[in-house]
């Protein structure tokens, strides 16, 4: 069963920079396209970027404008989400999830999901 862990999220003020890293097992991770979805109460899960599995190819919600750097490390099952110039509007939970070999934007199109990690910007 495969299995989505995310670490890196908390507290930070308008301006900083965080990290998020999602782990994956139980599953042959470089065929998997990796995304990054946030949510917050009351909206729906909206898409933040995603990875091919090689790495070569990335896309970005506009929301983003280039502070955001997604990116991952096939030898250690590890995608990453680097977030710089974090604005309050950041705020939401973050979910690392996969979806064998195709792009998509929408979350109802992957497989796997990890629990989310709460990321709060502070202005």
């Amino acid at each position: 069963q495969a299995l989505l862990v995310e670490s890196g999220g908390g507290l930070v003020q308008a301006g900083d920079s965080l990290r998020l890293s999602c782990a994956g097992s139980g599953l042959i991770f470089s065929t998997y396209v990796m995304g990054w979805f946030r949510q917050v109460p009351g909206k729906e899960r909206e898409f933040v970027a995603a990875i091919s599995g090689g790495g070569k190819v990335t896309k970005y919600a506009d929301f983003v404008e280039g502070r955001f750097t997604v990116s991952r490390d096939n030898a250690k099952n590890t995608v990453y989400l680097q977030m710089d110039s974090l604005k309050s509007e950041d705020t939401g939970v973050y979910s690392c999830a996969a979806r064998f070999q195709n792009f998509s934007n929408f979350f109802n199109d992957y497989n796997y999901w990890g629990q989310g990690t709460q990321v709060t910007v502070s202005s």
